[in-house]
């Protein structure tokens, strides 16, 4: 194995465990993927996927030399040292302010907000590299997102930047996680299909079909939950003026069906001054990228005090 300097990134979700070794440039050098264990993942104190993400980091290095940082993505916000996940209730019970530091027994260990990683990546090597001012919005379950501004990622105030699920459409609307009544994440995400159709559909995936078959109620609820994203857009491009969106997630993979009647939506909602428009873009990045992001951020971070 080569001793240039390298880093580690794992992406911890609910679902599965990935981890990747990068080398300076960023590129994959070795990469795993594991099943979180659901059975396991929301009792005690997580001892089975911490051994798991221990156990992934021995093979990952394997034959490294120095391993000079290692990140870590995971849902929740990170505190202001990213040095563990402050805040995430209800799902993954024993990764509140658990100290990774400690577990990997190295020096240079860093945690990121998953979507934050996600945009690390892309920034980095995929559809945003080079773009000093760009937004993500992860669309899938629910919907997140991540903000760079100036080349940097912008974290914000109890690391809470980025969460533009959140943000409420209707204040009429049905509350979502926290309360909020009329999220986009409640309008958009996967988890509310089923409540927002009346049972009629029951994921993004069968809207999707349905519309492509020319079904009419699949057709107005999906169109209709385009056109609130495209309203939440335009939102954020008047607050943030992104040069640069990048959507990413599961229900991205609709493509066209998405991309479609999102830029016909734009063209009604989008203040184009001079007639210039904010591109939107599917992420290019695979599913690794928020191992690859957290492992990045992590090299980035030692060389800045504050990342």
């Amino acid at each position: 194995m080569s001793k240039e300097i390298s880093a580690i990134g794992i992406d911890l979700g609910g679902t599965n465990i990935k981890g990747v070794l990068i080398n300076a440039s960023g590129d994959i050098m070795k990469s795993l993927v594991i099943d979180t264990n659901s059975a396991d993942s929301d009792v005690a104190d997580g001892k089975h996927w911490k051994n798991e993400i221990v156990g992934m980091v021995e093979q990952l290095k394997d034959g490294v030399v120095t391993v000079a940082a290692i990140g870590l993505s995971a849902p929740g916000l990170s505190n202001d040292r990213n040095s563990a996940i402050a805040h995430m209730p209800k799902r993954l019970q024993g990764l509140e302010n658990f100290k990774w530091q400690d577990l990997f027994k190295h020096p240079d260990v860093r945690v990121l907000n998953d979507a934050h990683a996600a945009l690390m990546a892309e920034s980095s090597l995929g559809a945003g590299k080079g773009i000093q001012n760009q937004l993500m919005l992860t669309l899938g379950t629910g919907v997140g997102g991540a903000v760079m501004i100036g080349g940097k990622l912008y974290q914000g105030f109890l690391q809470r930047a980025g969460h533009v699920g959140h943000m409420s459409l209707n204040s009429e609307g049905v509350p979502g996680i926290l309360d909020i009544p009329g999220t986009l994440e409640e309008a958009f995400g996967n988890a509310s299909v089923a409540n927002r159709t009346n049972g009629k559909f029951n994921s993004c995936r069968e809207l999707v079909e349905g519309y492509n078959k020319g079904d009419i109620l699949a057709t107005y609820f999906w169109l209709n939950a385009v056109q609130k994203l495209s309203l939440a857009l335009a939102s954020l491009i008047n607050i943030l003026s992104p040069e640069l969106i990048i959507l990413s997630g599961g229900i991205t993979k609709a493509g066209e069906s998405l991309m479609g009647p999102l830029t016909a939506f734009m063209e009604r909602y989008e203040w184009r001054p001079g007639g210039i428009q904010t591109k939107i873009c599917l992420s290019a990045f695979n599913e690794f990228s928020g191992a690859v992001g957290a492992a990045l951020y992590s090299l980035t971070c030692k060389t800045e005090t504050k990342c």
